[in-house]
């Protein structure tokens, strides 16, 4: 159109329009060759939990041999949830790999699904934009929210529970010594105190002591859907059992936590509170059986 106008009368208006239309071919193209040929992962943190904030890591590959990208901006998409983080990368250089991190706070408990990225770019002019989507499954449990308790003093006696009696076992307290029998465990010889080999002496340990806790959790909700108000309290009940379980792991009770519609899970503080929390982040409420039987009609 430039050239065309070089033979008219009105030569400068159209050699503007020329111009104009020319920039935005050109900007389509670059924009389009900063897109190609990139690959985007992320890598999600072991764990998540809400009201804690956690980093979530974007890898963008550039496989173009001679072309750098510039100006791009990547958004980590989730399902259900829209896409408030972004990264941004100014240049990626010909076959190489840039990192960028966002941080973010999960404000509910549960899956978290990421499906996909969404590129896009302004580049060269920021006069428009351009993007395109790659999908890229990755999952995040979020663990419910854990808030400090401070569990009552232990009774006095012994601890209640599968092992709660004081006596001979194979824990790390040493109740006493006496002289090795046959069948002991050879492991268990006290050297120090064996003056002789033929009076050697065995250390006798005492059984670990602990407390069992049970929690019970009631999921099942009378009607066709829960209301607002008992999903409200189901998820305050979640986030109270669940600090009160991180406390007694602490302080080195063993917890079962038990729904009402039966489903079950346990931890030791061997184990630590992510089989706990985990149980709590994915546990759905669920409807109560009905009691009224259905009348079937007799046959004449």
């Amino acid at each position: 159109m430039g050239f065309a106008a070089i033979n008219t009368g009105n030569n400068l208006l159209y050699l503007l329009l020329g111009m104009l239309l020319s920039l935005i071919i050109v900007s389509g193209v670059l924009s389009e060759l900063s897109l190609r040929n990139l690959t985007v992962s992320r890598k999600l943190p072991p764990r998540a939990q809400v009201g804690r904030p956690h980093l979530v890591e974007i890898e963008v590959f550039n496989h173009k041999t001679r072309a750098p990208s510039y100006a791009i901006e990547i958004e980590d998409l989730r399902a259900g949830q829209p896409a408030d983080k972004r990264c941004f990368f100014l240049k990626i250089s010909p076959q190489s790999a840039q990192v960028a991190a966002y941080r973010r706070t999960p404000a509910r408990r549960g899956r978290d699904r990421h499906i996909g990225f969404r590129l896009a770019t302004r580049f060269p002019f920021g006069l428009f934009e351009k993007s395109r989507e790659l999908s890229a499954e990755g999952e995040l449990i979020i663990y419910p929210a854990v808030d400090p308790v401070v569990l009552a003093n232990d009774p006095p006696g012994p601890l209640a529970g599968g092992n709660g009696q004081i006596g001979r076992g194979g824990g790390d307290e040493v109740l006493g010594i006496r002289p090795l029998r046959e069948g002991d465990d050879p492991r268990d010889i006290y050297w120090r105190k064996s003056t002789h080999p033929n009076q050697l002496v065995l250390r006798e340990r005492g059984r670990e002591t602990r407390r069992d806790v049970s929690f019970v959790l009631d999921s099942t909700f009378v009607g066709p859907a829960p209301t607002e108000e008992w999903s409200n309290r189901f998820e305050r009940r979640i986030r109270e059992i669940a600090s009160r379980a991180v406390a007694h792991l602490k302080r080195g009770d063993a917890v079962t936590i038990t729904t009402t519609a039966g489903e079950r899970a346990r931890s030791s503080p061997a184990l630590g509170a992510d089989p706990l929390l985990r149980f709590l982040a994915l546990v759905e409420p669920r409807r109560a059986p009905s009691t009224d039987t259905e009348r079937l009609p007799r046959a004449s």
